[in-house]
């Protein structure tokens, strides 16, 4: 098999190892083990850190024990690829090394990972404690929010937060059955506190920043901390940091954010429907889900930050493994931090269905504002911005209008395809597909059902077949020239069009009809064939070289 070719430098998932005077095996394993304890990667052994291959050692020469040498010595077992190569005229060995599905050591007990330094150039790093702890909540291997917390007693626990926990439960619909229970049973139901062998209680980092004390959570949970900041034209208009158990967090982040949040009423039909700059229930899904899903191993706040641009929300710690930005939508929950996100499930803070991340978009898109961004978030820090462009009224009146007319919300899939209508003008199934992170045909079956709700409009048929907003979408606010420039023209404007441009330029070909009249290649054959039918058109010449000219008059 021939290997890709040498990467041009080191990065985070490519390592060269020189060889000149016999790299050992230590060596060897601890750098696949710090590969694999990052992303994978490939490991060129016999090529010099700055890109120059210089060969193999005499005793490397013979690869083929090097695969099960790799697998002896890391545990647990690592399984490589290992290809060889030549490269300038000698023999190098490229060794491609899987991401590895927990923390890797070396059979020796080292530990190490792959890092990016301040300078931007690669390091293995010693993995500590807190760096394996981390990795395997990140794999979903353990769940520190369930742990008990060293040194934390019960009397870290806040009688005041424990009132504030049943006031919640009762505001946002919680579970009700917390509200019968005991301080103990619903420490227990909650996992707010974890039973050790001597039968004694102890506060688990749930449990903390539930109903921890203030003064505790600084103490023993240095990592918890969150800020809520306002920049209005650059100037810093509100900077403050926090360290309060989430409940209370949660209400002064949004006490403190109302006032920067003005709203607005319109009339529809005969409700009157509040347009506030941001959705309140998107802003505490986001809110609540950048405190329970952070990595709490890692320092580091929330922020919460608003500026003339929007809001962004951004936590420490990345996507879990196997949630992606490209599969948000459809993929399923897996939370960091079960315990906490369970019991805040049933407070009723998040959504109890696992699926916040529809409540979010739904706040956005049916004001007809952009979808939520999450494209800045990477390996450390998940970051999500909302726009808080003015509300499009007239798409907002359909959706109020549509959701009343069904009696239940729109489903997310059949919102996120009319916003993407309403800003990209026209859409095929394939380019639905991408923004409900679905397969085509599902994409397909939504656009579908708008069509017979009477919300979207067909053009054309089979794989030529595109969508806009019907026209009532935009009669429903006056706006009729809007639907006329989305839809494109009718069939007779099409035809005067190829008329117009024959007089002008003697003659037309189907590719010139498709760029004219914005059609596919089938409908511009189409056209071009009814206009030769009803004697308009003469074709000259067959398949790729037809071209069509006017008919000429009769002489008299």
């Amino acid at each position: 098999m021939t290997p890709p070719p040498l990467p041009p430098r080191e990065s985070l998932t490519v390592e060269f190892k020189s060889d000149r005077t016999r790299l050992s095996d230590r060596e060897l394993v601890e750098a696949v083990v710090c590969l694999a304890n990052a992303d994978g990667g490939e490991l060129w052994l016999g090529v010099e850190d700055d890109g120059t291959p210089t060969g193999l050692h005499v005793e490397h020469q013979n690869l083929s024990g090097l695969g099960g040498l790799v697998a002896a010595r890391t545990s647990p077992s690592v399984m490589v690829a290992v290809t060889p190569a030549h490269l300038g005229g000698v023999a190098v060995a490229r060794i491609a090394v899987p991401k590895a599905g927990s923390e890797v050591g070396t059979t020796s007990g080292v530990y190490l990972r792959r890092r990016i330094k301040h300078d931007g150039t690669p390091e293995c790093a010693p993995m500590l404690p807190h760096d394996r702890a981390s990795r395997a909540a990140h794999f979903g291997l353990a769940d520190a929010s369930a742990q008990p917390v060293a040194g934390a007693t019960l009397a870290d626990l806040d009688p005041l937060e424990r009132e504030r926990l049943s006031q919640s439960v009762q505001q946002y619909g919680g579970d009700r059955v917390l509200l019968e229970l005991d301080d103990e049973a619903l420490d227990g139901a909650l996992s707010l506190t974890a039973r050790q062998t001597d039968g004694s209680r102890v506060p688990t980092l749930t449990g903390l920043l539930l109903v921890g004390r203030e003064q505790a959570l600084r103490d023993l949970v240095p990592t918890h901390e969150f800020a809520f900041q306002v920049l209005a034209r650059e100037a810093v208009g509100f900077n403050e940091f926090r360290r309060f158990p989430l409940l209370k967090a949660l209400d002064w982040l949004e006490t403190n954010f109302r006032p920067y949040n003005p709203e607005r009423e319109i009339q529809v039909g005969l409700f009157r429907v509040p347009v506030p700059r941001v959705d309140l229930g998107a802003f505490r899904e986001a809110v609540a889900n950048a405190l329970v899903h952070r990595d709490y191993h890692r320092l580091g706040a929330v922020h919460v930050r608003l500026d003339d641009e929007g809001l962004t929300i951004s936590n420490p710690g990345g996507l879990v493994d196997g949630v992606t930005v490209a599969n948000l939508l459809t993929t399923e929950p897996r939370p960091r931090n079960r315990a906490l996100a369970d019991a805040m499930k049933r407070v009723g803070l998040v959504d109890r269905s696992g699926r916040g991340v529809d409540k979010i978009y739904r706040g956005m898109l049916r004001f007809g504002r952009p979808e939520p961004d999450y494209r800045r978030t990477d390996a450390q820090n998940v970051v999500l911005r909302l726009a808080t462009v003015d509300a499009d009224e007239a798409f907002l009146k359909v959706v109020v209008g549509e959701e009343g007319r069904r009696g239940t919300a729109l489903p997310i899939d059949s919102l996120i395809a009319l916003a993407a209508l309403r800003e990209l003008k026209r859409l095929t199934t394939d380019e639905l597909a991408l923004h409900i992170q679905r397969d085509p045909s599902q994409a397909r079956r939504t656009l579908e059902a708008l069509l017979e709700a009477g919300l979207v409009q067909a053009h054309g048929t089979t794989k030529g077949r595109t969508y806009t907003l019907a026209p009532g979408v935009y009669q429903a606010d006056g706006d009729k020239a809007a639907y006329t420039r989305q839809a494109g023209f009718s069939a007779l404007q099409h035809e005067q069009l190829v008329l117009n441009y024959v007089r002008q330029h003697g003659s037309i070909r189907r590719s010139e009809a498709v760029a004219l009249c914005r059609l596919t290649a089938p409908q511009a054959r189409d056209l071009l064939r009814r206009l030769k039918a009803g004697g308009r058109l003469v074709q000259h010449g067959e398949r790729r070289g037809a071209y069509y000219t006017l008919v000429e008059p009769t002489k008299g």
